[in-house]
C-alpha cells in the first residue's frame, strides 16, 4: 500500500458496492459523482489494486473489491453504530435504535410493540432490518436482534422467549370452498402455499412432513410475509404463527393435532450496550412483549 487511506475512501467505496453505481453511491452520500469517482481512485491508488472494471454497462467489482467488502460492510456498520450513539443524549432515554428482524417478525410484531414505545419515550427513533438473513450484532449492523435461531457468539446478551407456536392455517371462505383436510395426506388436494427455494431448514422440514412438498404447492413464494397475504386473501392453506393468526377471525387453523411447530425465540443484543438507556429500554420492551406473545 502508498499509504493509509482516509475513512471517507472506504465509506464511498462501500456506497459504489451497495449501490452498484457512482451515481447511486452519490446519491446515497449526499455527494456529487466525480467526488465518488476520486474517491474511488484514490482508493484504488493507495492500496495498489483495481477495484471495478468500469464499461457502458456501469461498474463490476474486481475480484479484489469482492476480497475486501466484508471489512467495507464492517467499516460501515462501525460507522452507522457510532452516529447513532452519538445522537443520544447522555443519561436520556433518546436516540436511533437500530432492530434486527425476520420479515414477519418486522411486519407483524415489531410495529405494534415500537409504537407503545414511542408513546412512553417519544425521543426514540427506530430502524428496522426487516430480513431473513442474520445480521452480526458483533460487526454493530443492528443494536439490538430478534432472532428465531439460538446466538452462539460471545459478547452478547441473549433472553430466550417462549416459543411461538406455528400451524396450517387458511381463510375461512377457503375452507367453506374447499372443505377442510381431515388428515395431512388429504392436503394434496388442496391449495397449499409453500417456499420456492430449497434451502436446508427447509429440507429438514420436509422430512419430518413429507405430505407437505414443494412439487405439489399451488402459490410458491420464499417470502413470509407474501405467504401471509395469500393465506388472508383466501389463496389457499399455508403456515402461519398461531399469535398472528388469532388477530385475524377469518383465519382458521387447519389440522392443530397433526401439524404443530415451536419456533424458539431469542432477543439478543450486544454487551457492550447495556449501559445505553435508550438500547437497554427497547431491549427490556421487546422482551416483555413478546413474552406477553403467547
Amino acid at each position: 500500500m502508498n499509504g493509509s487511506p482516509s475513512w471517507d475512501l472506504y465509506r464511498t467505496f462501500e456506497a459504489v458496492l451497495r449501490t452498484g453505481s457512482l451515481s447511486g453511491a452519490a446519491r446515497a452520500l449526499g455527494l456529487t459523482q466525480p467526488s465518488v469517482s476520486r474517491h474511488i481512485d484514490a482508493l484504488e491508488q493507495a492500496i495498489g489494486r483495481e477495484l471495478f472494471v468500469r464499461s457502458q454497462r456501469g461498474l463490476t467489482p474486481t475480484e479484489a473489491a469482492v476480497e475486501l467488502k466484508p471489512y467495507a460492510d464492517a467499516i460501515a456498520s462501525t460507522s452507522a453504530a457510532l452516529l447513532r450513539t452519538a445522537a443520544g443524549s447522555a443519561g436520556a432515554i433518546a436516540g436511533t435504535v437500530r432492530i434486527s428482524a425476520s420479515e414477519v417478525v418486522s411486519a407483524e410484531h415489531l410495529p405494534a410493540m415500537l409504537a407503545r414505545l414511542r408513546q412512553r419515550h417519544p425521543a426514540l427513533a427506530f430502524e428496522i432490518s426487516a430480513s431473513n438473513t442474520v445480521d452480526d450484532l458483533l460487526q454493530r449492523q443492528a443494536d439490538i436482534a430478534v432472532r428465531m435461531t439460538q446466538p452462539v457468539q460471545q459478547s452478547l446478551i441473549a433472553r430466550k422467549m417462549p416459543s411461538i407456536p406455528i400451524g396450517l392455517h387458511a381463510h375461512a371462505d377457503y375452507l367453506a370452498r374447499r372443505g377442510t383436510p381431515a388428515t395431512l395426506r388429504d392436503i394434496a388436494d388442496h391449495d397449499i402455499i409453500g417456499f420456492d427455494t430449497e434451502t436446508p431448514a427447509i429440507r429438514a422440514f420436509v422430512e419430518s412432513f413429507p405430505d407437505i412438498r414443494r412439487s405439489a404447492f399451488a402459490l410458491r413464494i420464499d417470502s413470509d410475509v407474501a405467504q401471509l397475504a395469500a393465506i388472508r386473501a383466501g389463496f389457499g392453506i399455508g403456515i402461519c404463527q398461531v399469535p398472528i393468526a388469532k388477530r385475524h377471525p377469518q383465519l382458521v387453523r387447519v389440522l392443530p393435532d397433526a401439524f404443530a411447530i415451536d419456533l424458539p425465540v431469542w432477543i439478543v443484543m450486544h454487551e457492550d450496550l447495556r449501559s445505553s438507556p435508550r438500547c437497554r429500554t427497547v431491549f427490556d420492551a421487546l422482551v416483555s412483549g413478546f413474552a406477553s406473545l403467547s
